[in-house]
Formats: structure tokens, C-alpha cells, sequence
């Protein structure tokens, strides 16, 4: 429905995998050491924006790319997105380097879609980058960090066949230079994008085709960041400590979380713009929005929500109830 209504030229998802700290759960299904050397749940999920839209829930010794599950998921989500949506929109699925797996960049070139994965920085990868002629600048977004970056064809032992790889190493950092070497700054991005695949057809048509040169590839790889925010709203909104000790009833209880997390964002996004921004987090729309002195009165058999003149100025309530009628109307 999301995207019906906001009707994007290109999609970008992202797939990354959150640990949900259950460290002093005693006796709790599931709870398992994770990477970030704390016992808990590690799920994996893909997003668009702030919305989820796929994820599974899994104990927490799985790492991030375990099993066919990110295959599957993949697959899931491109067919529902092309049948329900249209069948030639340009797809882009961003990952760093715990999905760093041929076998997915496989999946994505059959279904005709474009990825960014973070490359794992092997020694033929920096091999490439140091025999590299051609350096270019990239500026962050705020301009506190500037990079210079290379790009080539890198091809593992095990692998079918090269991929472009984009190489970027960290040169300044709030004004002040950073040497290379004294610190792990460098990181590089493999992608399927611009060496003439079927994506790069469907970007053109879609007027994208600068998403196709290295250096937008490269800023779009670090907006990356930004799928991540997802992660930290999910456990603003709900809590990372889950309830009960069975595994599944946990797991009833995160895709709950994830329900709501989305109907949060939608209303954020369809109905209270103008009143709150829809970046806050769920703690600080509760405490601007949701916790504001009301009375229930009954008058003439109908229910009055009554509150103080100021709060019904200062939050638009009138507007408010028209928007979640009119949204109302149009889902049904």
C-alpha cells in the first residue's frame, strides 16, 4: 500500500540483522551468544526506509547471513514488489559485509537486481586498490569527511566471474587528515550496478542513471546508515528484553513489534507531519503527542474527548481527526 501511494521511481531496501540484548534472561529459549559478545536473539530483516517489510527470528547464535534465509527472502519480496507494484521498477538492495556471499549477488543478478554489499577487504582486493592509478574525491553528505576512491574488476578464486568493486579509503575527518594505515578507515563496496547489466537498463528508464556512476554508488552505500536507524526505531518503539521463555512465543511477540512499528510510521507519515516530524523516535512522540491531559465526558449519548484550548492549538487536534478519517476512507 506504501508504496502505491508514494509511487517511487526506485526502490531501495536494505537487509542487516539486529541482536536484541536478552543478557540476563535466565533459562530463556533461544537466548544464545551473539556477535556483540552478549546473549540475546539475532534476527534478520529488510527494510524500506523505516518500514519493514520482510524478517525472521532466530536464535542468537546465527550469523547474519545463515542458512538460505536471505536467498529466500530476496526472492519473496522482489516477486510480491513486481507483481503487486510494477513489474520494471528498478530494484536496489543495500548489505554490508556479513552478507558478503556469491550466492546471494547470484540470486540478485538472475532476478535482474542491483546490490551494494560491503566487500571484505582481502589482500587481492587491497592489492587492486594499491596498483590503482585513478583516485577521486567524495564528499559526505555534511562535509565533515572527505574520501577518494578507486574502482576495478576483483574476482575471488571461488568465484564465476569478476565484479565491480568500488575502493575507498578515509582521508579527512573534521579538518584533520587521517594517515593512512595508522587507522582502519579503508572499505570498499561490491556491486552489479553500471557494467551493463539488466538494472542498469531498468535505471535509465526510470530516470536514475546516475545511480550507475561510482561516486553516487559510493554515496548511496553510505546512506546505508540510515537502514540502520530502523533498527535503533524498533527498539525505541518496542523493548529488546522479549517477555517469555519460548523461543516462538517470543517470536509472536517481535513480529507484533514489527506490526505496530509500521502502522507507527504510516500514521507518522499519513497523518501528523504537520505536527511532529516524522523522524522522531516512539519515545518522543508519546511524550509530545500520546501523553497530553484529556477527559471523557458523555454528552447527548455520544463520547467527548475533552483536553486544554492550548494542547488542541499546539497539536492541530481538529486536523488530526480529519487526516485519520480521510486515510481511513482510502484504505478501505
Amino acid at each position: 500500500m506504501a508504496l502505491k501511494i508514494n509511487q517511487p521511481a526506485v526502490i531501495e531496501l536494505g537487509i542487516d540483522s539486529m541482536v536484541l540484548n536478552n543478557d540476563d534472561a535466565l533459562q530463556r529459549e533461544g537466548v544464545e551468544p551473539t556477535y556483540k559478545k552478549v546473549k540475546g536473539f539475532h534476527p534478520v530483516q529488510m527494510n524500506w526506509g523505516r518500514y519493514f517489510v520482510d524478517a525472521v527470528f532466530r536464535v542468537g547464535s546465527d550469523h547474519s547471513n545463515h542458512g538460505h534465509i536471505v536467498g529466500e527472502m530476496i526472492c519473496t519480496i522482489v516477486a510480491k514488489i513486481r507483481k503487486e507494484y510494477n513489474a520494471d521498477v528498478p530494484i536496489i538492495i543495500r548489505m554490508d559485509s556479513g552478507f558478503y556471499d556469491q550466492k546471494l549477488f547470484k540470486i540478485c543478478e538472475f532476478l535482474n537486481v542491483g546490490y551494494e554489499c560491503g566487500r571484505r577487504l582481502y589482500q587481492k582486493v587491497k592489492q587492486a586498490a594499491t596498483e590503482s592509478t585513478s583516485w577521486f574525491k567524495f564528499k559526505s553528505h555534511d562535509k565533515k569527511e572527505i574520501w577518494e576512491y578507486t574502482e576495478f574488476m576483483c574476482k575471488q578464486e571461488k568465484w564465476d566471474i569478476p565484479r565491480r568493486t568500488i575502493y575507498s579509503r578515509l582521508i579527512l575527518r573534521d579538518r584533520q587528515f587521517v594517515i593512512p594505515g595508522l587507522i582502519n578507515t579503508d572499505s570498499s563496496v561490491i556491486t552489479n550496478i553500471g557494467i551493463g547489466g539488466e538494472i542498469d537498463n531498468l535505471l535509465r528508464q526510470a530516470g536514475a542513471e546516475h545511480l550507475l556512476s561510482a561516486h553516487d554508488i559510493l554515496g548511496n552505500y553510505h546512506n546505508r546508515g540510515n537502514d540502520e536507524l530502523a533498527n535503533r526505531a524498533i527498539k525505541d518503539f518496542g523493548e529488546e528484553k522479549l517477555p517469555f521463555k519460548n523461543f516462538y512465543s517470543n517470536a509472536a511477540w517481535y513480529f507484533l513489534m514489527l506490526i505496530s512499528n509500521n502502522k507507527f510510521e504510516s500514521f507518522k507519515t499519513d497523518v501528523s507531519p504537520s505536527v511532529i516530524a516524522t523522524t522522531v523516535y516512539a519515545t518522543t512522540f508519546r511524550r509530545r503527542l500520546i501523553d497530553t491531559a484529556a477527559k471523557i465526558v458523555r454528552y447527548g449519548r455520544k463520547l467527548i474527548m475533552k483536553v486544554p484550548v492550548a494542547c488542541f492549538h499546539r497539536l492541530k487536534f481538529d486536523l488530526l481527526f480529519e487526516r485519520s478519517s480521510n486515510v481511513a476512507v482510502m484504505l478501505c
